[in-house]
């Protein structure tokens, strides 16, 4: 048994734990959730800090219990919100429930055989067998208003300016939560909830829940909201959401938003988001901040995190797709792209088709940078870069005589076109 609350502690991981914690987790293996909403077919590095809670704990030798919110996800926590959000059907929410399972199995052992192993539930599962009159019965009379009504998430919806105030059925969002704590601690044992500090109005109304329905011992722990240290919302993009499926957030743009991360987050997130030990993370720090133009934190962050959310072939070609757009890179280079991650490190880059017939028949380079593209504005510019020395073919210096073939097609249809450094343009054969 490790000791979780130290683990995560000297991370940077712990915000708030109810007293008595830690000596709990230290007696022997015990079992604690969190909850994960199901109202999208994938996680995002949003959801990555209680993943990574859930995954310490089980390294620390307890067992992990993942909480879908099926019957939650149809209501909508207003914790953090000013709006209620959009419910889905049943069908939409199993379909969820099995892709988020998929995606924590690469941060989980579900089936290793252990005592510990990681459990998966959905709420919605015992919920939907309860009756209205049920719940309001036999929970309801259990936790005062007066109590509902002094968190946050319920003060802050309904004071705040500009909101509509609060649906009923968002407001019995926290009984609801409540109840989840307490069913697993019957059914499952489970003494621990761990989420967002935003969460502890609702994760202690189950341990108030516990207390008063079952007469038992809740525990709660609760980690600090990841932000970044300009100010910007965490886990964000100029394209939204950073999403843990490949089809939705390609794996070169989840290396690139881990890379791109500056020096203090750096040293704060390789705490957060890796299983590196301390030793190893202290000595990279000072590494990095001997030689902070090489970006070791930054690299080793991106390089950590995409291994354990996709594989290394995965992380190996955004690596080499990071290297062909700012390193010295090479045709060969470009060749071991996919033509998925090719598209990703040129987006935004202009682009013209020119019939592939053309290029088996040689297309020559006045053609190619002029005539058959308009890259440059005229036949005579193109004489002259080509005279300077300045015209690159997939990265590889060209003269006037040169003409592009089938030869130079990366993944048989694309022909990378370079004037200097910063003018790049792309042939598509079609």
């Amino acid at each position: 048994m490790k000791n979780l609350v130290e683990e995560l502690r000297w991370r940077g991981m712990l915000h708030d734990t109810m007293p008595g914690t830690e000596e709990h987790l230290n007696e022997k293996m015990r079992s604690a959730y969190v909850g994960f909403d199901p109202t999208a077919d994938s996680l995002h590095i949003g959801n990555l800090v209680p993943i990574m809670l859930l995954a310490h704990l089980q390294r620390a030798g307890h067992r992990p219990i993942a909480l879908v919110g099926g019957a939650t996800g149809m209501i909508g926590d207003p914790s953090g919100k000013s709006s209620e959000r959009n419910l889905l059907d049943e069908e939409t929410l199993r379909h969820n429930q099995q892709c988020v399972k998929e995606q924590l199995s690469q941060f989980l052992d579900f089936k290793s055989g252990k005592e510990n192993d990681a459990l998966m539930v959905n709420n919605y599962d015992w919920m939907k067998e309860i009756s209205f009159l049920e719940f309001i019965r036999d929970v309801g009379k259990h936790i005062t208003v007066n109590y509902m009504m002094a968190k946050d998430s319920v003060k802050n919806r309904i004071s705040g300016e500009g909101t509509d105030g609060m649906s009923f059925t968002e407001f019995t969002y926290q009984l609801v939560q409540g109840y989840d704590f307490y069913h697993l601690f019957e059914e499952k044992d489970c003494t621990l909830q761990m989420g967002g500090s935003d969460q502890w109005g609702n994760i202690t109304t189950g341990t108030e829940l516990v207390r008063r329905k079952a007469g038992g011992k809740a525990y709660a722990l609760t980690c600090p909201l990841i932000t970044k240290s300009d100010g910007s919302k965490f886990g964000k993009s100029e394209g939204g959401n950073i999403w843990l499926d490949p089809k939705r957030t390609s794996p070169y743009k989840f290396y690139q938003y881990w890379l791109n991360t500056s020096d203090e987050d750096a040293e704060k997130y390789i705490k957060i988001f890796t299983f590196l030990g301390k030793d190893e993370i202290e000595s990279l720090v000072e590494e990095h901040k001997e030689a902070p133009h090489k970006r070791i934190l930054q690299k080793k962050l991106a390089e950590e995190v995409t291994l354990t959310v996709h594989n290394q072939e995965e992380l190996e070609n955004a690596v080499t797709a990071s290297e062909v757009l700012f390193g010295k890179s090479t045709a060969e280079d470009f060749k071991k792209l996919n033509e998925a991650t090719f598209l990703d490190v040129f987006e935004g880059v202009p682009q013209a088709d020119i019939p592939l017939a053309e290029i088996e028949e040689g297309l020559d380079m006045i053609g190619a940078l002029s005539a058959k593209t308009g890259f440059l504005n005229s036949n005579g510019e193109a004489r002259r870069a080509l005279k300077e020395n300045s015209v690159s073919v997939n990265k590889e210096k060209v003269k006037e005589d040169y003409s592009i073939t089938s030869k130079d097609l990366i993944n048989g249809k694309y022909v990378i076109l370079n004037k200097g450094k910063k003018n790049t343009y792309i042939i598509r054969a079609v």
